[in-house]
């Protein structure tokens, strides 16, 4: 994945269900945020904050999933041990450990698009000239 600066992020509960809420929240947000785009050169640090977002929900899902991949753990929880009650529960792992994988490859598709997206280069709408200028060369940086 794509090393970068991460901020800390202190949730306001210590509870998973608030937690995810809080997520929820934050990607309702990224949603209506993004659905115009003002300044494209932000689309790499969109990128780059979105693909470690998403190596922490796949995370998050296999660590929910391995509870019901612990059998002794969960005995305390769950009100008795039926054939239903234990397809049910191993129904419950295989969907969330595949999600989190179907995440790990979306991941990667980010990082893919992130790497991609370094290479395009923006001109400000309010400065289309700097864009041709002689000074300017796109491999090697500004000459002098």
């Amino acid at each position: 994945m794509t090393h970068h600066r991460e901020e800390a992020f202190v949730p306001t509960s210590e509870s998973p269900a608030s937690v995810a809420g809080e997520a929820h929240t934050a990607l309702r947000a990224l949603a209506h945020a993004t659905r115009f785009l003002d300044d494209p050169r932000e689309l790499y640090s969109v990128l780059g904050s979105l693909s470690p977002a998403v190596a922490a929900l796949s995370q998050s899902l296999h660590q929910l999933a391995a509870f019901h991949d612990a059998p002794a753990k969960e005995a305390a929880w769950v009100a008795g041990d039926t054939n239903a009650s234990r397809a049910a529960r191993y129904a419950v792992s295989w969907d969330l450990h595949r999600a989190a994988e179907i995440l790990r490859h979306v991941g990667e598709s980010i990082d893919h698009a992130h790497s991609a997206e370094s290479g395009v280069t923006y001109v400000h709408r309010d400065f289309p000239a700097f864009a041709d200028s002689p000074t300017r060369s796109a491999g090697q940086g500004l000459s002098l």
